[in-house]
């Protein structure tokens, strides 16, 4: 039932372009409990807490005189809380599987126009992984991970005192090396040239080639998906980072480049040599932490609610390339901080704004499913709190989140969480086998270590010799 009809709101542009008749983009949060789920509190902290959050959770997308706005409805919670019955009494093993199934089909379902775009899923069965699962399921026009995490974490507190705030690792840049200007400005601008060039031609008409991570199948929106979870320590990967002088974010850019390529090696020889990309997504947003959702609406805010965010095409290194495998960090931070520091990432918006402009939001919304569909696999990253969450006194012990509706075989997610790394790998079912993706990925991550050490020890032999 629609309510009133004065204060349409817009939809964004990018709304447009991952809510249309090309794209229809959702993010699936999941989190992992320790204890069994007691689910009698969900409606009423879904009317208490969730839909105050934001108006568009109690919003549908009309169209208005041509444009799509957000219209007030009347919210029936019961048509959004789903909870599946499973047969009783199964081994925690079995329900692995009935999980999986239902995860594959939730992400395969379009939301039904006539009601807000989110869901939540409630799993009171356990499997390996927890006690019992919540899903949220958020379509992508509500807005980007960063917003939606904003909103997902203003509904949970902290296990160990619900008075305290959630704290989160800092999200400040180094410091940038001092460079002449001129120099500086030169390069910026080659390196836009190039990478703006390069970009566009990779989008219309430079497909990856085809390998074990990319099929030559289309229309795989709403194929079916398998998921796959891989933990790591967040001090492991520090130790790496440290040793390396590189970031965290190299760090994991290295080991899932390294892990791809074993992958693609172990199912296919030939394809060592296959041309792949990655579509990196980056957060746009000027900001150290996230910030509260009350900062968030405020029209002049330095870290708005929506869609702000763009995405940077980085050429996965071949195995042939190199002969140390620390060459993959190495490789994957110069090639991102050439991107990041030119103008690159401003030219994408600009551009999608001109397409927007003169093509309507149906062509920048093809400009970006070519961009997705060219490429091998996608990366986005968030960072979660440090401290262990809980949500009615329930404690949740991990979460990870998923991209679905992607046009390509292997979208990888990562969130870090109470000092640990979960990587998920959503792949479409039956082209790419989660087991030995998985298995490459861990090997790749102690092959960088175990090198990392080498490199390390040998770093500080040299030195002593020097004194």
């Amino acid at each position: 039932m629609e309510i009133g009809g004065e204060g349409l709101d817009p939809v964004s542009p990018t709304g447009h372009y991952f809510n249309s008749s090309v794209l229809s983009i959702s993010i699936l949060g999941v989190l992992e409990f320790e204890i069994p789920i007691d689910d009698s509190q969900t409606l009423s902290l879904l009317e208490n807490v969730f839909l105050p959050i934001n108006s568009r959770f109690s919003s549908i997308i009309i169209e208005n005189n041509g444009k799509k706005q957000w219209k007030k409805v009347e919210v029936k919670l019961e048509d959004h809380v789903k909870s599946p019955i499973f047969p009783s009494n199964l081994s925690n093993e079995s329900y692995d599987k009935y999980f999986d199934d239902y995860i594959s089909n939730i992400a395969t379902t379009r939301f039904p126009e006539d009601k807000p775009l989110w869901e939540i899923h409630v799993i009171k069965y356990p499997n390996s992984n927890a006690a019992g699962n919540v899903i949220f399921k958020l379509h992508h026009a509500l807005g980007d991970g960063y917003s939606l995490m904003g909103a997902l974490i203003s509904c949970l507190r902290r296990a160990d005192n619900p008075s305290l705030p959630l704290t989160f690792p800092s999200r400040l840049p180094s410091k940038p090396k001092s460079e002449n200007v001129m120099t500086t400005t030169f390069s910026c601008l080659l390196n836009t040239i190039s990478d703006s060039w390069w970009g566009i031609s990779k989008s219309i008409m430079g497909e990856d080639d085809r390998s074990p991570i990319k099929s030559a199948n289309n229309g795989l929106e709403f194929a079916p998906i398998t998921v796959s979870t891989m933990t790591i320590s967040l001090d492991l990967i520090r130790l790496i980072k440290s040793r390396l002088g590189v970031t965290i974010n190299d760090v994991l850019t290295g080991v899932v480049f390294l892990g791809a390529r074993l992958y693609m090696q172990e199912m296919n020889k030939s394809s060592r040599e296959a041309h792949s990309t990655s579509l990196v997504l980056l957060n746009t947003r000027i900001m150290a932490n996230y910030t509260s959702i009350e900062e968030m609406i405020k029209p002049d805010s330095k870290s708005p609610w929506g869609n702000r965010f763009t995405f940077l095409q980085v050429p996965i290194p071949k195995l042939t390339e190199f002969s140390n495998v620390l060459d993959f960090v190495w490789k994957a931070q110069k090639i991102i901080n050439q991107k990041r520091n030119s103008f690159t990432i401003y030219f994408i918006s600009w551009l999608l704004e001109m397409l927007n402009k003169f093509g309507g939001h149906e062509a920048a919304s093809r400009y970006i499913r070519s961009t997705i569909k060219n490429s091998s696999m996608v990366i986005t990253n968030m960072i979660g709190p440090l401290e262990q969450m809980s949500l009615a006194n329930h404690p949740i012990k991990g979460l990870y989140f998923l991209v679905v509706g992607t046009p390509q075989d292997l979208d990888i997610s990562i969130v870090s969480y109470m000092g640990k790394v979960k990587l998920a790998f959503t792949m479409k079912k039956g082209i790419i086998d989660p087991q030995k993706l998985k298995l490459c990925m861990e090997n790749a991550l102690d092959m960088i270590f175990n090198a990392s050490d080498r490199n390390y020890m040998q770093n500080s032999t040299e030195e002593q010799s020097h004194v």
